[in-house]
């Protein structure tokens, strides 16, 4: 069966300052939970700030590091996770109702590829 990686992108600027609700955190928690029972999520994890990040490039043969925060970038990526679907369309609906967890206050959005195997 493939695997999908599916990475959560928040807008920092708009999230909660005092974080995830206590009520978002159960219901992601009970979806978790279910993923797991039905074998679909193999990994899942949240991100710190991109403020706690690094940011490493290569170009030209140089590497440089730039500290967080990365004020260039409106979307970053807060979290993951790695689903085990029949197909896409499954993964798909795992990832929405990821999504519907959510207060309407949150702007989430999740990046859906398939991991190449082999």
């Amino acid at each position: 069966m493939p695997r999908y990686l599916t990475m959560v992108r928040i807008d920092e600027t708009n999230a909660p300052a005092e974080g995830p609700s206590e009520g978002l955190m159960q219901r992601m928690g009970a979806l978790i939970e279910e993923m797991t029972k039905a074998g679909v999520l193999l990994d899942t994890a949240g991100l710190t700030p991109t403020a706690q990040g690094k940011r490493v490039r290569y170009e030209k043969g140089e590497i440089t590091v730039t500290d967080g925060p990365f004020t260039e970038s409106k979307e970053v990526v807060g979290g993951y996770a790695i689903l085990q679907t029949k197909d896409e369309a499954e993964c798909l609906e795992w990832t929405k109702r990821f999504l519907r967890v959510h207060e309407e206050h949150w702007t989430v959005t999740s990046e859906v590829r398939q991991i190449m195997e082999g």
